[in-house]
């Protein structure tokens, strides 16, 4: 989207969804990390809004709803941990319920 940072955000009471097909690139990219791991990082795009027009410039704003999916491909043996298996010990991170 274009315009100033910290300007006013987008009307988005008549934005409309804006179908799209992906013309190259699968999206991803791996990513050596300083540790030796290689994760690995994908864009899901969910929706693009055309949200009006830019008042500055004229030119159409666009909202693009995304999360990002992050797999791990590689990690060095010595950053491993034993994982803690139900029952055997408590994690003090874990939130209750979960672990």
């Amino acid at each position: 989207m274009m315009g100033a940072p910290g300007g006013p955000p987008p009307d988005l009471s008549n934005a409309e969804i804006v179908d799209y097909s992906v013309l190259e690139g699968d999206g991803k990219v791996r990513l050596k990390l300083k540790d030796g791991s290689v994760v690995e990082i994908r864009l899901e795009i969910m929706n693009i809004l055309r949200a009006g027009n830019d008042p500055n410039t004229g030119l159409p704003a666009y909202i693009v709803q995304s999360a990002p999916l992050v797999r791990l491909v590689e990690c060095p043996k010595e950053l491993r941990k034993t994982p803690l298996r139900p029952g055997t010990g408590r994690d003090g991170k874990s939130i209750p319920g979960f672990g």
